[in-house]
């Protein structure tokens, strides 16, 4: 087949098949007139890139899958280097939850100081002699009370 039909099938464009060409990611055939050829095979190593960046694996990180496929594996992940990307990636997303844990830790507590404040300013409005609420613009004329 030839690079468009083959970027039909992927669901990508013939830029990125050049662009993974040129990366060493998909095999450089040619015909007799100089067109791009391609096959099933082809077509297999593309879905495996896709379906690695679809859950966030960066192109570098698809070449032992793609080199697993090369090598006649019936799966990309079933050699001992795309494991080890894949405990790499599960390393990051780790590390990638724990920091998110503390930044939700961090939001949650600016949230419950913001609201014991807010809560704590309310109840002084509330009490004889407390400080008045502010009045907005208009409520009282142009210049406030």
């Amino acid at each position: 087949m030839r690079i468009g039909e083959l970027a039909a099938r992927a669901d990508t464009t013939t830029r990125t098949l050049r662009y993974y060409e040129a990366r060493g990611l998909l095999p450089a055939r040619r015909d007799g007139n100089g067109h791009r050829t391609y096959d099933e095979r082809d077509l297999r190593l593309l879905r495996q890139i896709r379906t690695l960046q679809d859950v966030g694996f960066d192109l570098e990180e698809t070449r032992p899958f793609v080199e697993c496929l090369r090598a006649g594996h019936p799966a990309g992940d079933s050699c001992p280097a795309s494991l080890a990307v894949y405990r790499r990636k599960l390393d990051e997303v780790d590390a990638l939850i724990g920091r998110l844990r503390v930044v939700r830790e961090q939001v949650a507590g600016q949230l419950l100081r913001a609201e014991r404040s807010r809560d704590a300013l309310a109840a002084e409005a509330q009490v004889p002699g407390g400080p008045e609420p502010e009045c907005e613009l208009g409520v009282h004329g142009r210049w406030g009370r």
